[in-house]
């Protein structure tokens, strides 16, 4: 008993908030939930990052849904990359059953389903709201990061952007970008005016970044780049009182991992580079929710983890929370986790040697506490249940505590193909974004110059042909009959001369 209630007097002044919270469950205690302490997150510092982790089907997608709900009725609108299609639901009300009441029963807390205002997005071929962004927007350093160029290479791509500035040639989409990279290569076109302006270049070199944007091509990031360029601030919309849920369904690029880092990569850069400084609001303006982060840091080459790291830890100035969701927190580089301040462990399974090594470092990362064998007890959290530490009001790490979370008070299931028609069809951004807007660019200006260049080529060689052809004087006499005729007689005495200067003259008569 005294373990206990020096336990609920410890949680219940560290959880203590004074300002706006969240809430997302109750403490537990020797396997039992103890209503007294309730787990709740200052929204002040939920800009400071967290992540969300655990074994698939420990309930991390639920804990995701209940979290998003709990900042949509706070006014925090959230953007959910949404890779296995598990988050539509949360646009309808969800249904009571008895697993729920029991969980509400134990934690005091009062069950009200409903449903969300909800955005739905895409980046390739799923129904909702495009987005797309330019290729002059990434510019040569983001791009080029992207791409894998290597310093030269980098350094190249940057004298195209800056060849397109100086010659006003817009590079909308990658089509603009590669007959650039065409152009300044022929000598017919932009070689020689480059190489007198900007110096001269490898064609290997531009062979290399045409490769790397073709590969990028085949992960389907035609689609992404072009216009109506997508709007950042279109992520910060209300209904009402509550933040609008944009989930973006990327369910068909999980096996392309460039094209999914390329886009998140962006995303941070445009709210970076579009947000104002926040300074200390009392909540924050966007919070970014993405699921199975593992590919963003898979395939990513050391630069652009790198590049991922410094967004990570400026971005939250904007007032912009990012949270990482996967299975253990190793899947995110070291430097990228020691920027979380919150962190939601689900259930971890040590069924191998490699899994045990995994939840050491796991347990490793959150602080010691004197109420749980975190070690063992990580194994055996049940559905529903997970380690919570966070930041305070003040940024000190809370102690870490066994939570019962809360259930999600929307659907906890996918919309039906005819609700995401409706909800597609109602939404005002998807009729905004839906055209491609095919403006004159780059793709078109220099087609337009190359096809000139080629016609004028053609008349200059009719012109030199027709010149080499006209027969000339002697010619034109040659060819008539009496020139002919002339010619017969001329080589007649000229063969005639020639005889006679060796003697061999015809005789005379006698």
């Amino acid at each position: 008993m005294e373990k206990q209630v020096k336990f609920v007097d410890e949680l219940s002044v560290k959880y203590s908030t004074k300002g706006e919270s969240i809430t997302l469950g109750k403490g537990m205690l020797d396997g039992e939930v103890v209503r007294e302490v309730d787990v709740k997150i200052p929204l002040k510092t939920i800009n400071r990052h967290g992540l969300i982790a655990g074994a698939t089907g420990t309930g991390k997608t639920k804990t995701v849904q209940a979290f998003v709900e709990q900042l949509s009725k706070a006014g925090v609108p959230t953007l959910v990359l949404d890779i296995k299609g598990d988050f539509s639901g949360i646009a309808v009300e969800g249904a009571e059953n008895s697993i729920i009441q029991e969980r509400y029963a134990k934690t005091g807390f009062q069950f009200q389903p409903q449903a969300f205002p909800v955005e739905l997005m895409s980046i390739s071929g799923e129904k909702g709201v495009k987005l797309r962004a330019t290729v002059s927007e990434f510019g040569p350093v983001l791009l080029g990061k992207i791409l894998q160029l290597n310093d030269t290479q980098q350094s190249i791509l940057a004298i195209v952007f800056k060849y397109c500035d100086d010659k006003g040639l817009p590079l909308i989409d990658l089509d603009d970008l590669k007959k650039v990279l065409q152009y300044i290569t022929n000598p017919d076109g932009g070689k020689k005016e480059v190489a007198e302006n900007y110096g001269n270049v490898s064609p290997a070199s531009f062979g290399a970044i045409l490769r790397s944007i073709v590969a990028l091509e085949q992960e389907g990031a035609s689609d992404f780049f072009g216009e109506l360029s997508f709007d950042v601030w279109d992520l910060l919309a209300k209904e009402g009182d509550k933040g609008v849920v944009n989930i973006l369904r990327v369910g068909d690029i999980q096996n392309k991992p460039s094209l999914f880092s390329t886009f998140m990569l962006s995303l941070f850069a445009e709210i970076y580079m579009s947000f104002p400084e926040e300074g200390d609001s009392g909540k924050p303006k966007l919070v970014l929710f993405i699921d199975e982060a593992h590919l963003i840091f898979k395939e990513a080459s050391k630069t652009l983890l790198a590049q991922i790291e410094t967004m990570v830890k400026l971005i939250r100035s904007k007032g912009v929370g990012i949270y990482f969701i996967t299975q253990i927190p190793g899947d995110v580089p070291e430097n990228v986790l020691s920027q979380l301040g919150l962190k939601i462990q689900h259930a971890l399974r040590g069924f191998t040697a490699k899994d045990k090594k995994e939840i050491d470092k796991a347990v490793e990362n959150y602080p010691m506490t004197e109420y749980y064998n975190a070690g063992q007890l990580i194994q055996n959290l049940g559905i529903g249940e997970a380690f919570v530490t966070a930041l305070d009001e003040k940024g000190i790490p809370t102690p870490l505590v066994q939570t019962y979370l809360i259930s999600p008070e929307s659907r906890m299931d996918v919309l039906t193909d005819a609700e995401i028609e409706d909800l597609t069809n109602s939404s005002g951004l998807v009729s905004k974004y839906s055209e491609l807007v095919n403006k004159e660019s780059a793709y078109e200006i220099l087609s337009e110059r190359m096809q000139v260049n080629q016609e004028v080529m053609a008349q200059e060689n009719t012109k030199s042909k027709e010149i080499q052809d006209e027969p000339s004087m002697f010619e034109q006499v040659m060819k008539s009959s009496a020139g002919r005729t002339f010619a017969n007689t001329l080589m007649r005495e000229g063969a005639k001369a020639v005889l006679g200067m060796l003697g061999l003259g015809t005789r005379r008569r006698r």
